[in-house]
């Protein structure tokens, strides 16, 4: 058992300080908006008026806010960072840039505090059924004194020092954000030359253009549903840090850089609010096909 602090307990970070909770570990939340901390009180934690106040007695802090600016200011301005004791460790399971990881980690080391940037994927089911996958940056020790934290989450992978646990998953952002556009564009294509587009995604299915996005996203293009469950904005946002990381690294990565476009038209053009798979959208309209 742990003594635990979750900062930010929004879509992602609820589900797992509630299964922090619910292995048994002593679970102090904190939310901006505290009325989503306190349904964790529940399940038996802890909910905390100010971040310095959650991390006051924490062996490990466990970061789900919203960027690497969100999680500069919670630590560093609102004294989340002073207020933890000293030999700590500080996991950001958020999506930041590399740089800010890296940052983070030098300025908390100067404080006695060990880090870990340990972004995720599998969003909010993968949260609650704790089958996350953890792209992990840092060092080995840290990783290793995390295990009871990560075991209640997912399958966890250290790919190297600080700062790499947000390249894996700005990659892994990159993959998932061009993914998306190819199947829109694929199906559209298909419907448009007077294929029927559920039955064209069943066809390919099992062939090498198989994928989990052409499984779960194609599946929401057919049936154009686009509820957000990872935003547009969100998907603009990974793109642009990557981008940013690559601008940073000397990698000219121009198949991003046309995605970071499609997605800030469709966000420009009012879909904002729509699933990530939404780019089926932005490109239906582009075709005439809305």
């Amino acid at each position: 058992m742990m003594r635990i602090a979750v900062l930010g307990t929004g879509l992602m970070g609820f589900p797992i300080a509630r299964r922090l909770c619910e292995a048994g570990h002593q679970v102090s939340a904190w939310n901006r908006s505290r009325d989503k901390a306190e349904r964790l009180r529940a399940n038996g934690a802890r909910v905390a008026e100010r971040p310095a106040d959650a991390v006051g007695d924490a062996e490990v802090v466990v970061g789900t806010l919203e960027n690497g600016r969100v999680m500069d200011e919670v630590l560093f301005a609102q004294g989340a960072a002073d207020a933890c004791p000293a030999g700590a460790l500080v996991i950001d399971m958020a999506s930041t840039r590399p740089a800010e990881a890296r940052s983070q980690a030098g300025r908390l080391a100067q404080r006695g505090v060990a880090h870990l940037d340990a972004p995720v994927s599998g969003g909010t089911v993968g949260a609650e059924n704790g089958t996350l996958a953890i792209m992990v940056g840092g060092e080995a020790a840290d990783v290793a004194r995390a295990a009871p934290v990560f075991d209640c989450l997912g399958r966890v992978t250290h790919v190297g020092g600080h700062g790499a646990g947000q390249t894996a998953k700005l990659a892994n952002q990159m993959i998932v954000g061009i993914t998306i556009g190819a199947v829109a564009e694929a199906l559209l294509f298909a419907e448009r030359g007077g294929a029927d587009m559920a039955k064209v995604r069943e066809a390919i299915s099992g062939g090498f253009a198989s994928s989990r996005v052409l499984e779960l996203h194609g599946q929401r293009m057919v049936e154009r549903d686009f509820v957000k469950r990872a935003a547009m904005t969100v998907q603009l946002k990974d793109m642009r840090n990557a981008l940013a990381t690559a601008q940073e690294i000397g990698f000219d990565a121009p198949i991003c850089t046309l995605f970071e476009r499609l997605y800030a038209d469709g966000v420009e053009h009012g879909d904002a609010d729509l699933d990530h798979s939404g780019l089926f959208m932005e490109l239906a309209r582009r075709n005439g096909m809305t």
